[in-house]
Parts: C-alpha cells; structure tokens; sequence
C-alpha cells in the first residue's frame, strides 16, 4: 500500500509533502527555453547540468511521467501527474532554468473512446 496522495508523496520544492489526496490531474506541458547569448559559460554549464538533475529527481518520483524534446527548437513537452495547479506550479518553478522559460500548460482529461478508459 502506498503514501495517501500521489504515488510517492513527493517533496515539493520547499520540503513540504504533497498535498494528502487519492486523485492525480494530467497536464500537458511545453516549455520553451531562451537562454541569454551572453550568459557566463560556466553558468550555462552549471544550470543545464542542475536542470539535468531535477528532471530525472521528478521522473523517479513519478511527478513527470513523461519527456519529450521537440524536434528542432530548445523544447519539450512533458505530462505531469500531480495533485493540484498549486503543486504543478511549484514542480516547475523549482527548475533551474524556469527563469529562461516560457511555460504553457493544458490540463487532461481521459477522452471516453481511449481503449484504457474503456472496462
């Protein structure tokens, strides 16, 4: 039996525990990325390397179940399983690089001819 809430109970970016509910939403994220041209090399380096880092800590906790590069531009999109905005808001706000990023996200609902929603 798992922790009450979502399936890990994962740490959000502050230490608090995600919020205590049964029920996950999806989201539809794309995150377009624009680093600075004149950003240090070093800096760069680091902030990829830490973005790198927090991408696979949220994929292991099962809050970004999936991650895809758009082909040909700096940008992916990801599915998010989290309980609430609140917590999706936070997730993506404890990214390195969410200051270089525009964000657009779409909340999902299961559509009634998917065969996994179907007995």
């Amino acid at each position: 039996m798992g922790i009450p809430g979502h399936r890990n109970n994962p740490l959000l970016p502050d230490g608090r525990r995600g919020l205590h509910q049964e029920v996950t939403v999806l989201f539809h994220v794309r995150m377009d990325v624009s680093l600075p041209h004149d950003l240090d090399p070093n800096r760069r380096a680091e902030l990829l390397a830490a973005q790198q880092d927090r991408e696979l800590e949220l994929q292991k906790l099962g809050v970004w179940p999936h991650l895809w590069r758009v082909v040909g531009q700096y940008s992916d999109i990801g599915v998010f399983d989290v309980p609430s905005n609140d917590e999706l808001h936070a997730f993506l706000s404890s990214l390195p690089l969410w200051e270089f990023t525009e964000v657009e996200v779409t909340p999902l609902a299961q559509h009634p001819s998917d065969l996994a929603a179907r007995p």
